[in-house]
């Protein structure tokens, strides 16, 4: 099992964040993820910088450490131009990027722009012609296509990515046709969990009998596509779950192993932020990187 951290844009840079980036490769952790919003939930009326130039930037500071989206979703990007922003950061990280990818939700990104939330089902038709046309944009090096929803008119992206035939998709995914997405195009899922065992007060247990349900039907989907489960790293974003994993290092190894049993082969942990729902005592934080994650390794 893998362990990572999701660093939201909340420092300016030269206040904190780059020495959160810098600081998150000396601890070891395999990746740090970033939140791909113009604003969110309680932070809205706070200090929230983008995540791409922020990626970017962390990028020149750091050389081993994995970078990634997560999640960049649909509200408020077109795949063209995504396309060619995350083919630059590919190769401005030397082939670091992953791209976390989901269908989003109803927050401030759905009207930012001015236009009516989606409905469900146009959420999820635009997801999967979003998923569909990127794959294709990061990995051709001219598309020309015509959808419902988006269109791309001889679009070149050469050289293409570093990694190839395209950076990785890390789709997050727990209905049907996002699981079938995750199968088909992703080289890893995403989970939170399963939020209504949450928001309604449910236990430890029943929040990963949940994640052993998803898990069991993307295997299902996995084998619609004729694909193994094995195929996908399965990776879960901590701190959605009624579990508290960062209150001590013998808390998250319990919960680390846990659902380690369940397949879940990379751990998100959110990098503490004070006064605020990801406030955790640093000291802490730091023991898990390092303690926590070498015990992770006979996982």
């Amino acid at each position: 099992m893998r362990l990572s951290t999701v660093i939201l844009p909340v420092h300016r840079w030269s206040a904190g964040g780059r020495e959160a980036w810098q600081r998150a490769e000396e601890l070891g952790f395999h990746a740090a993820y970033t939140y791909d919003h113009l604003s969110w939930r309680s932070f809205r009326d706070q200090a929230w910088f983008g995540a791409l130039p922020t990626l970017t930037a962390a990028a020149a500071e750091t050389s081993r450490l994995r970078l990634g989206t997560l999640v960049t979703s649909p509200n408020f990007r077109h795949p063209v131009t995504l396309a060619k922003e995350l083919i630059s950061l590919d190769d401005i990280s030397e082939g670091r990027v992953t791209l976390g990818i989901g269908a989003g939700g109803n927050g401030f990104d759905a009207t930012a722009l001015g236009q009516e939330p989606w409905a469900p089902r146009e959420r999820a038709d635009r997801f999967a012609e979003f998923v569909g046309l990127l794959d294709r944009l990061l990995s051709q090096d001219v598309v020309s296509y015509a959808g419902d929803h988006y269109s791309a008119h001889e679009v070149r992206n050469i050289p293409g990515c570093v990694q190839r035939p395209r950076l990785p998709f890390a789709v997050a995914a727990t209905g049907p046709r996002g699981l079938r997405l995750a199968a088909q195009y992703g080289q890893a899922w995403v989970t939170t969990g399963d939020p209504k065992v949450s928001n309604g007060g449910g236990t430890s247990d029943e929040s990963r009998d949940a994640v052993r349900g998803q898990i069991e039907r993307l295997g299902k989907a996995c084998a619609d596509q004729g694909r193994e489960l094995a195929d996908l790293q399965k990776i879960m974003l901590t701190g959605f779950t009624p579990d508290r994993p960062l209150d001590s290092v013998d808390a998250f190894v319990d919960f680390a192993g846990r659902h380690a049993e369940l397949g879940i082969d990379e751990l998100v942990v959110h990098w503490p932020i004070a006064d605020s729902v990801f406030e955790a005592d640093v000291a802490v934080f730091e023991r898990i990187a390092t303690e926590g994650a070498a015990q992770l390794a006979a996982l």
